[in-house]
């Protein structure tokens, strides 16, 4: 199985990775229906609800990477968020690269796996050939307040194997697939050039309740802090709440926002009082 995974926090960097039986001899083909609510994770998790796996399929993981050289398997993996995708992968035994720009993060990943896996320096031509040989690819590209940028275009997904999945975690932020658009929990694939994607927007919807509680863990002290100060008070004495103001009085305050709009950007601490 050969998976990749691109990401960019707000670096680029994409992973794949290959199955034990992949390594053996040729890959098997599973057709064009990798991914569905009838995928089945480990212990019935959250594969079972929505979640693209296919067995005998790869995938790319992109995010972090360790030592930046490229080894001598076809696998990548990824850090951060969807850093669990690659850790499940080598877990399985496959051979799992990630690709990224941020060198350390590539180095923590070595730290972490010894080797196990492998990590690769991002670029365009390192994208393109994990894109092309592998079976799964995961966008997981992040730059904080924008819009995602399109990593795999068009044609590159048109040259990718047939029967090969793209899922698109960046969906919600347009996503980092130029043939990506939004789909559901209720129809969450579509296929184009052969190729399946797999685009819902919301990801973590498909565990609500898990999601919430994750989600208000870290969110309930700034709810409370707001709470006990007021908007203003609360962003005054919080650095990491005022940036992630994006709107205030009708003026948007957080520049990315702004300039993926293309509307007016006016700082915060001109249009809230106290705020420097």
């Amino acid at each position: 199985m050969t998976a990749a995974v691109i990401a960019a926090i707000p670096t680029t960097a994409i992973s794949t990775a290959q199955s034990p039986q992949a390594r053996r001899g040729p890959r098997r083909r599973t057709g064009g229906r990798p991914c569905g609510t009838g995928a089945a994770g480990p212990s019935g998790g959250p594969a079972a609800r929505g979640t693209p796996a296919a067995a005998g399929s790869g995938g790319i993981i992109t995010t972090g990477a360790g030592n930046a050289v490229t080894g001598g398997s076809d696998s990548v993996s990824a850090s951060g968020s969807e850093g669990a995708d690659s850790e499940l992968a080598a877990g399985m035994e496959a051979e799992v690269t990630v690709v990224d720009r941020n060198v350390d993060r590539l180095r923590d990943i070595d730290r972490v796996w010894h080797g196990r896996i492998q990590t690769v320096m991002s670029s365009g031509l390192a994208i393109e050939r994990l894109v092309l040989s592998a079976d799964l690819v995961v966008g997981a590209v992040l730059v904080p307040g924008a819009k995602a940028p399109h990593l795999v275009d068009a044609s590159l997904v048109s040259r990718m194997q047939p029967g090969a999945v793209l899922v698109d975690i960046s969906i919600d932020q347009g996503g980092c697939f130029e043939t990506s658009h939004v789909t559901t929990h209720s129809d969450p694939t579509y296929i184009v050039d052969g190729v399946v994607h797999y685009c819902v927007g919301n990801m973590p919807g498909a565990v609500p309740r898990t999601s919430t509680y994750a989600l208000t863990n870290v969110t309930l002290p700034y709810v409370l802090s707001i709470a006990d100060l007021g908007l203003d008070g609360a962003i005054e004495r919080d650095p990491a709440l005022a940036l992630g103001v994006n709107v205030y009085a009708g003026a948007i305050t957080n520049e990315p926002v702004a300039q993926a709009h293309g509307l007016a950007f006016v700082p915060l601490h001109d249009v809230a009082g106290g705020t420097g």
